[in-house]
């Protein structure tokens, strides 16, 4: 008999009523035997010719696939479905059962760990049409399964979770032995999302949530060797899947475009009033309205000139990764993912950046967050770098001495923020260091590592997106003119920031000489974003002043009044132009960041999304 491949059509020549898949993967001790005692259990019940056994072996390793192929051959009623790569459980079973022929499709787990007894029951309640899914339970009131704890009580609280936040009636989701109709799968297949363990809790959610009959029965349950579902990774990974379902079945249809569009404004209000929670304005008010109001202007007009350099900065490190995108639509992305850092903790913004252009562009996940962390890594080294030179330039004038003393005598928080700054600052020169140490290498050590802890489809699949973030973060750090290019704009960045807080330092009349009110700018700037980068506040309010205010006051004869003054109109006339083009940015672009995950569940590659370069 022939041997079916992933995404081969069925045979319509050759039907039967009942498909009984057995997903299989490195079977070959007990594969035959489960064939064997699964077709003389149909026989039992079903006509010879009612019936096919379709053992859906993913990608093995061992010799699975030639004693399979001897089946199918030597018994017309077995069927071998192949895979050259790793499916996943969840895959396998899809690709399975779409190549199938029977009206009932039934699956259960090729260890046999559920009686064979049962068999009966579970294709009967679905082929007689008393539901539409059937699904065995070690979890029953009146037949509870013997389990050891350290797999009882993980399932147990995964149930639990999945009750609570699907709103599931089921007691057991997991249990290896189901029976759908035709009807459900077709229905559903295109919803279910997940390829792996989770397919089959999904696919009983999603038909409950559908209006299918979903019925459930105890069954004999003994427990057969070592299971294998990691209790770390699977679980986790199980995890943000109820997550993920919860938010796509519960969430996600209550917003509404309207709603959407009214948190947006919502968040962006919430984010300038966090401001006022970190710094005590009525102490600076004062000075603030002493401020220079022309200079004030000028320094927002430099300020809103870094912004079309970001839109090209990042054009030029997607280019580097081989996509091709319009610096204006890229500038207001920027624009959102900013404007998501100051009302999200925890630099959410970045994520949404990577919606977007994916939403948008159909750029791919691992490529968009490689080319956020490319840009990270370029803003902490230019950073760093600028605060490095000022340095320097403070020990060869002998002010060193004076910095420590200041460092030793500040309250907490400013030391705080400086020591933030300098852990993070070297943190950037070593993540430089480490991608050009990778680049000139052949091997992808992050992919290893995570092969080494795990070899299973999952495992490999987060390998192959770790390799694809370290190979484009790679693409764009490890050549001299992806590096010229993006580490230039880098300078004109942080350069026009610098200086946007000189100009506002400037306005309140410090009687600093230009050379030094250029020397302090640079370095007390650089030294503030340095500290702002680790999430503790939104926006990083309150750090950046910090240690804005105490470079200021230590290097300078500048007071504290205006130093505070200083800091803090320069950090929030800087939130205000992101907040106001990140608005902007939204209703132009036509997303929220409410919806801006949502709306890449629908994205399709399409050919009007980014345009692949040529090699």
């Amino acid at each position: 008999m022939s041997r079916p491949t992933a995404g081969d059509a069925v045979d319509a020549s050759v039907t039967a009523e009942v498909s009984v898949v057995l997903p299989a993967y490195n079977e070959e001790d007990t594969i035959e035997r489960t064939v064997e005692t699964t077709v003389s259990a149909l026989s039992r019940f079903l006509p010879a010719d009612a019936f096919e056994v379709i053992v859906a072996e993913d990608g093995c390793s061992d010799r699975t696939p030639e004693i399979a192929e001897r089946m199918a051959d030597e018994d017309a009623r077995v069927r071998h479905f192949h895979s050259d790569e790793r499916l996943g459980r969840g895959g396998a079973l899809e690709h399975a059962f779409a190549a199938a022929t029977g009206d009932v499709l039934v699956y259960f787990d090729t260890d046999l760990a559920t009686d064979m007894r049962h068999l009966e029951e579970l294709v009967e309640r679905v082929r007689s049409g008393d539901c539409d899914v059937a699904t065995g339970s070690r979890w029953m009131p009146e037949n509870v399964a013997s389990r050891p704890a350290k797999r009882g009580v993980p399932s147990r609280a995964y149930n639990g979770l999945v009750r609570t936040f699907l709103r599931s009636d089921l007691r057991d989701h997991q249990c290896g032995f189901k029976a759908f109709s035709r009807e459900v799968f077709e229905t559903l297949r295109d919803d279910v999302e997940d390829e792996h363990w989770f397919w089959d809790t999904e696919m009983l959610v999603r038909a409950q949530r559908e209006g299918f009959a979903v019925e459930e029965f105890a069954v004999d349950w003994t427990p057969k060797g070592d299971t294998k579902v990691d209790l770390v990774r699977d679980v986790f990974g199980m995890g943000s899947q109820i997550l993920r379902t919860w938010w796509q079945l519960a969430v996600r249809p209550r917003i509404t475009r309207r709603v959407a569009l009214v948190a947006g404004a919502v968040l962006t209000v919430v984010a300038m009033l966090l401001m006022t929670q970190y710094i005590d304005f009525g102490a600076v008010v004062s000075e603030v309205r002493q401020a220079d109001a022309a200079f004030v202007a000028v320094a927002t007009v430099v300020y809103l000139l870094s912004w079309p350099v970001r839109g090209i900065r990042y054009r030029d490190i997607l280019e580097e990764l081989g996509y091709r995108e319009k610096a204006g639509f890229l500038t207001g992305a920027v624009f959102v993912s900013q404007t998501g850092n100051l009302v999200f903790p925890a630099r959410a913004g970045d994520l949404i950046r990577a919606y977007v252009v994916k939403a948008r562009r159909g750029i791919p996940y691992p490529t968009g967050f490689a080319s956020l962390a490319a840009e990270r890594v370029f803003d902490l080294l230019t950073i760093a770098g600028l605060a490095g030179i000022v340095l320097v330039g403070y020990t060869v004038t002998g002010q060193t001495a004076e910095l420590a003393e200041t460092l030793v005598g500040a309250e907490e928080a400013g030391q705080v923020a400086v020591v933030v700054a300098t852990l993070v600052g070297l943190a950037a020169v070593v993540a430089v260091a480490v991608i050009a140490f990778t680049a000139r290498s052949d091997s992808n050590f992050a992919g290893a590592l995570v092969r080494r802890a795990s070899s299973d489809s999952y495992a490999e699949y987060v390998a192959g997106v770790v390799e694809r973030f370290a190979s484009d973060l790679q693409t764009v750090a490890g050549t001299r003119r992806g590096f010229a290019r993006v580490g230039l704009s880098s300078v004109v960045i942080w350069t026009l920031d610098v200086i946007t807080a000189v100009i506002i330092l400037a306005a309140f009349d410090p009687g600093l000489g230009l050379v030094e009110l250029l020397a302090v700018g640079f370095f007390a700037v650089s030294v503030g974003n340095l500290a702002k980068v680790l999430p503790l506040s939104p926006g990083g309010v309150g750090l950046y002043e910090g240690a804005f205010t105490l470079l200021v006051i230590g290097l300078t004869d500048v007071g504290p009044s205006i130093a505070i003054g200083a800091a803090v109109l320069d950090h929030a006339l800087k939130n205000i132009v992101t907040l106001v083009g990140g608005y902007a940015s939204m209703i132009g672009l036509n997303v929220s960041l409410t919806t801006a995950v949502e709306e890449t569940r629908d994205v399709r590659e399409s050919p009007d999304g980014a345009a692949r370069l040529d090699d």
